[in-house]
């Protein structure tokens, strides 16, 4: 006998106003300068079938040919999973996304494997500055 598969929940997406602000903060805080931040576009999905907790998707360059468009990028994080973690990760995850675009702001996105590339140790680095940058405020 067959066994029936469960229906699968449809992938949704929506604008994220929340995501979008604290990609622009953190863009400030952690002296992202190169990154332009109208040109990233921040959305919320549910019923993704992945273990990421968001994901950058790049408008290479063949797109930005075709479509006579600017270098652009998309930063989706996934509800069910993204939603759950504490402040904290949510900085650490979206800082993490960040540093996948390249100093030159081209569509490309930098690998995790080459040196230069994403990694732990830069998002630590990172974090570090954000959390200075809102000491800073505070005291104010």
């Amino acid at each position: 006998m067959k066994k029936s598969k469960k229906a699968r929940k449809s992938l949704e997406w929506s604008r994220s106003a929340y995501v979008s602000a604290r990609v622009r903060h953190l863009i400030r805080a952690c002296d992202l300068h190169f990154i332009r931040d109208s040109r990233v576009f921040c959305y919320e999905s549910t019923g993704a079938k992945t273990r990421a907790y968001a994901r950058i998707w790049g408008l290479n360059r063949i797109w930005q040919t075709t479509l006579e468009a600017e270098p652009a990028y998309i930063l989706e994080v996934i509800s069910e999973k993204f939603n759950k973690l504490s402040d904290r990760d949510k900085d650490h995850v979206l800082i993490h996304e960040l540093l996948h675009i390249p100093k030159n702001f081209s569509g490309a996105l930098v690998p995790h494997k080459r040196k230069g590339g994403v990694n732990e140790r830069r998002v630590k680095e990172l974090y570090g500055m954000l959390a200075a940058y809102e000491r800073n405020r505070s005291s104010r």
